[in-house]
């Protein structure tokens, strides 16, 4: 963790937690918004116009926050505009780390070993953890904002001007709704799963499984069309599917959330499958990642040892992306 731009501790999963032992997710900080005309947005300064090549997004393809921004970047047709960087999927004493293994990159602006030491070139004090994804202005060499639902709104309509699309993942007529569902997403089921894994008593963890399989059942009784909101795609969707691909593989196991699988739920399987269907979805997710990231977590799994399975999981990624394309050439960038 960062204090005063100066790192002071070894990484931990749980940085802070209240007094029934309920895990506490840091704020994020960085909020500008990329728009059109470099106008200032809802949050932050203006400043930061859209522009082909200008801007560049961190990412761990173990972070379900940070493939929101992916899948959005994806769905939007945005690969030549943005270049992405992946970092190594295993947490290190100094958090997330730069190279060192199968799809990690090195960091192409500064060289720099991890990604804290991007976080102090956008701000010399900052204190806090050093979270992806991190978008970056390459010009102004700023940090841009390191929140993904921003970045995922960012991507939807700032750069249509450069990459026009039909695809709405806010759209207007819908955004009451989204923005209903999008906090009870978040609290039950995409933090849900880390409020159950980061649980330092039998109360907070019962809490959250609790909330994480209402909210399973509750989206599977939902999921009576494609999506969420009718046949086409929105945010909420890719905020859903990232913890449910995940799920299986990694948090039915190491966070305890295992009174069921998502095998186990028809609709919310079908779902997935769509979902990975969709154009360049399946390329945003690396199972290989996920299982070495999340069981490289020493508080949870001090021995190391990574799963093999559930085949399944991987059975519907080949599915998605076509069985000889797995793993060497997909990647995320």
């Amino acid at each position: 963790m960062l204090v005063d731009g100066k790192w002071t501790e070894d990484w931990q999963p749980v940085q802070k937690a209240d007094d029934q032992g309920r895990f506490i997710r840091q704020v994020s900080e960085f909020r500008n918004w990329i728009t059109p005309d470099g106008s200032a947005g809802p949050t932050g300064e203006g400043g930061f116009a859209a522009e082909a090549g200008r801007y560049r997004l961190y990412v761990a393809l173990i972070c379900p926050w940070a493939s929101r921004t992916l899948i959005a970047r994806k769905l939007k047709g945005l690969d030549q505009v943005i270049p992405v960087t992946v970092l190594n999927p295993e947490l290190t004493d100094q958090g997330w780390r730069f190279g060192g293994g199968p799809g990690a990159e090195e960091d192409p602006l500064f060289g720099v070993r991890h990604l804290h030491e991007i976080y102090t070139r956008a701000d010399p004090h900052y204190t806090g953890r050093a979270t992806v994804p991190v978008l970056w202005d390459q010009h102004r060499n700023v940090m841009v904002n390191n929140e993904s639902a921003d970045i995922v709104r960012i991507f939807d309509t700032a750069f249509e001007h450069l990459v026009p699309s039909h695809l709405r993942l806010y759209p207007a007529a819908q955004a009451a709704a989204i923005d209903a569902l999008n906090p009870r997403l978040y609290r039950k089921l995409n933090n849900g799963v880390y409020r159950a894994g980061f649980a330092t008593t039998q109360l907070a963890y019962e809490e959250a499984v609790a909330d994480v399989f209402d909210m399973l059942d509750e989206l599977e009784a939902r999921l009576t069309r494609d999506f969420l909101f009718g046949d086409a795609p929105t945010e909420s969707d890719i905020r859903a599917f990232v913890t449910l691909i995940r799920f299986d593989t990694a948090y039915h196991g190491l966070f305890k959330t295992n009174r069921r699988q998502i095998a186990d739920y028809p609709r919310l399987s079908a779902f997935v499958q769509r979902m990975l269907a969709l154009p360049g979805v399946a390329e945003t997710v690396d199972l290989d990642h996920i299982a070495r990231g999340y069981y490289s977590i020493k508080a949870l799994n001090p021995s190391g040892i990574v799963p093999t399975g559930p085949a399944y999981v991987r059975a519907w990624l080949n599915a998605a992306a076509g069985a000889d394309q797995w793993p060497e050439a997909r990647r995320a960038s």
